[in-house]
């Protein structure tokens, strides 16, 4: 019997991951929903191919393009999650929905679905707390697939959180790890966004190449494995092919070992790491995936923070219940204007302190949220106050 599968956010990198993975495996999976902001040109191609029951476009112009497009189809397509009919149940459901906007939807889809494998990590920054307890009471289980933490989730099966001594997290120092700090005030969005392990969404990379991703993930491993934060730090680890390493008290450490494909987590997610992982690879120079990826040299080493001054913000991750809310708007609304040339790359470090130190910032930080609504209100404070401040910043130019 074919398992019922939804994709949220279908047209980025994971979910065009995860549609390759499908494309092997078609006796194996029927799909029910799509979702996407606005590449109309695979938004097309997706409903041709893969025939969804539903398709949602956030994008109300190309919403209106694609409605119009397949106005005699019997597919579904809707505007926004909200004007959804969820009567048929997921087996699974992958939400890959980039920054806060795949909370809500996220949320709704844990009450269709027996199982959700989480890759937006915003998701969970701001609302694990009312997702964990969501999830419990539909009986729902969460499986994140960002490959450190479902390293972390693999490595401490079966093993005492106390007998735990430290959690690390890996970063492979992105494109500039051995730039100079002359070359860094220079960087470029095109620069920024060229990973040189992963192939990545524009957000994300330049959230690596600050090493705020890494930021996010530790707030991420602590709310997903109940670490404190103490136990939980990050090294440079260029090569990638460690994910998280986790140091036990008896003077054993361990960690898992995968190249740089995000197939390798998600087809194990998928499949209960019950298939062999090669018949989804393709390996080659061509495709940047190694022949022989365990003949390796490996290096680690502690994180450069002149060179990667955002890691000076792990200090203040557990100031405040939503410090994290305000952390994860404020540096979205920067690394747009980053990506939008409004910004020098190095002010996404400078701005995001700012607001950290801003006189209203404890007033919305110490707030406990019940609900998304009070979420997104303590979001909207934080993107508000980032754009006050950056127009603040080109006044004082002008």
């Amino acid at each position: 019997m074919k398992k019922i599968i939804s994709i949220l956010g279908s047209t980025g990198s994971i979910g065009l991951t995860s549609l390759s993975i499908i494309d092997k495996k078609k006796n194996l999976f029927k799909i029910n929903i799509l979702s996407a902001n606005k590449n109309y040109r695979l938004i097309v191609k997706q409903i041709k191919k893969y025939k969804p029951k539903v398709f949602i476009i956030n994008d109300f112009n190309i919403f209106y393009k694609i409605k119009k497009k397949f106005k005699k189809n019997k597919i579904l397509i809707l505007n926004n999650f909200n004007q959804i009919n969820l009567n048929i149940k997921n087996d699974i459901t992958i939400t890959a929905i980039p920054g806060i906007a795949g909370l809500t939807p996220t949320f709704k889809m844990i009450k269709v679905s027996k199982k959700i494998l989480m890759s937006n990590k915003e998701s969970i920054i701001c609302g694990w707390h009312l997702i964990k307890k969501k999830a419990l009471e539909h009986k729902t289980k969460i499986i994140p697939i960002d490959s450190e933490h479902y390293s972390i989730m693999k490595l401490i099966e079966g093993t005492n959180l106390d007998d735990i001594k430290k959690v690390y997290l890996t970063a492979s120092g992105g494109p500039f790890l051995n730039y100079t700090s002359n070359q860094l005030k220079k960087i470029t969005p095109k620069a920024a966004i060229k990973h040189p392990k992963w192939k990545m969404g524009k957000k994300i990379s330049i959230d690596s190449s600050t090493l705020m991703n890494k930021i996010f993930e530790l707030i991420e491993a602590q709310k997903l494995f109940n670490f404190p934060l103490n136990k939980l730090d990050i090294i440079i680890h260029p090569e990638s092919l460690v994910h998280a390493i986790v140091e036990l008290k008896n003077g054993l450490s361990k960690f898992l070992y995968h190249d740089t494909s995000m197939k390798i987590p998600l087809v194990n997610a998928l499949f209960d790491g019950k298939l062999e992982i090669d018949q989804f690879l393709v390996r080659g120079v061509k495709n940047k995936i190694d022949k022989s990826p365990l003949i390796k040299n490996l290096t680690f080493k502690k994180v450069d923070q002149t060179k990667f001054p955002i890691i000076k913000a792990k200090k203040r991750l557990n100031e405040y219940p939503s410090t994290s809310i305000i952390l994860n708007a404020a540096n979205e609304v920067l690394v747009d204007h980053f990506l939008r040339k409004k910004i020098p790359y190095l002010s996404i470090f400078k701005i995001l302190m700012t607001i950290m130190n801003d006189r209203n910032y404890k007033k919305f930080a110490v707030k406990k949220t019940n609900n998304i609504n009070q979420i997104l209100k303590i979001d909207l404070w934080s993107r508000k106050r980032t754009i006050e401040k950056l127009n603040e910043k080109n006044n004082d130019k002008n």
